[in-house]
């Protein structure tokens, strides 16, 4: 729930601000450029906030605010930019576009059930090999790993 939470605050944030841009940049331009430059804004903050804020300090603004951090897999490590480009990239591209492509393959499964009975439900993986935990949990994790237990990657939240 958090993690929704998180993503939730991430794109309001990142829609208030780049209402409050638009508005004060609107006098100034056509309507051309009107349509092109929110969009080309949403973009710019939104990797702002996915890449180069998560580089910076392990977490977006929401995730900050929810207490979520996003770490590399299977060491716990600080993710790279390069693995934050693609996990950007993922959000941006695919992910949007999920519940569409399960429509046009199989419209009777939309209302059905999603799996098969007996299979188990897929744990929260990404595809740049990332993942979001509790910051209270990886600091439990870090305590383990310092004092010789070898546990766990957290898993996320």
């Amino acid at each position: 729930m958090r993690r929704y939470l998180a993503v939730g605050l991430d794109a309001y944030l990142c829609l208030l601000a780049v209402g409050l841009l638009v508005r004060s940049c609107l006098e100034s331009v056509g309507t051309g450029r009107a349509i092109a430059l929110p969009v080309v804004q949403l973009i710019g903050l939104s990797f702002a906030n996915q890449v180069l804020l998560t580089m910076a300090v392990r977490a977006s603004a929401g995730k900050l605010i929810m207490g979520v951090r996003v770490i590399r897999l299977p060491d716990a490590g600080r993710p790279g930019f390069r693995r934050l480009v693609l996990r950007w990239l993922y959000g941006l591209l695919w992910l949007p576009l999920q519940p569409w492509r399960r429509f046009l393959r199989d419209p009777a499964a939309v209302w059905g059930p999603e799996r098969p009975a007996g299979r188990p439900v897929e744990a929260y993986a990404d595809l740049a090999g990332v993942r979001q935990v509790r910051r209270r949990d990886l600091r439990s994790y870090r305590a383990a790993v310092r004092g010789g237990a070898h546990g766990p990657v957290p898993r996320g939240d």
